[in-house]
């Protein structure tokens, strides 16, 4: 199995898939912990002119599941499946950079629970989301 760096996690357009299509990128990320980034691009917007609900969740859902899956060996990228998410849009932004920022609740062995927060660049709340999830199997 391939180990994605933290700079591979940093840099868009490197081989992350989806993720790629949104182009946000890793500003932070450590135990319990973890920053996204994102400038809004027209391919974000709904057809309000408004960052998509989508985009949002996306985010939300992948700055959770970070917050509870850091690992301080270098190389080394613990994977986490969801099994819930729940989100809240409080805002709209249709320019400028997004901020998601998770943070880990409670760890159990296998299932931990986060919650995030999504900010445009003035600081307003856009989204506030919370998940449960499980860390793969085998790492």
């Amino acid at each position: 199995m391939h180990n994605k760096s933290i700079e591979d996690l940093r840099t868009p357009g490197t081989g992350r898939g989806f993720h790629d299509v949104l182009g946000y990128r890793q500003a932070e990320w450590s135990d319990g912990r973890a920053v996204l980034e994102l400038e809004l691009q027209p391919h974000h917007l709904n057809l309000g002119g408004v960052v998509h609900g989508g985009v949002l969740c996306t985010m939300l859902d992948v700055v959770c599941a970070q917050a509870g899956t850091y690992c301080p060996e270098p190389g080394v990228i613990r994977k986490a499946i969801t099994l819930s998410l729940t989100t809240t849009f409080t805002g709209q932004a249709s320019h400028g950079r997004i901020r998601a920022v998770g943070t880990l609740r409670s760890r159990g062995t296998r299932i931990f629970n986060s919650s995030g927060e999504i900010f445009d660049q003035e600081g307003r709340l856009l989204a506030i989301g919370e998940g449960t999830f499980r860390l793969r199997s085998g790492q």
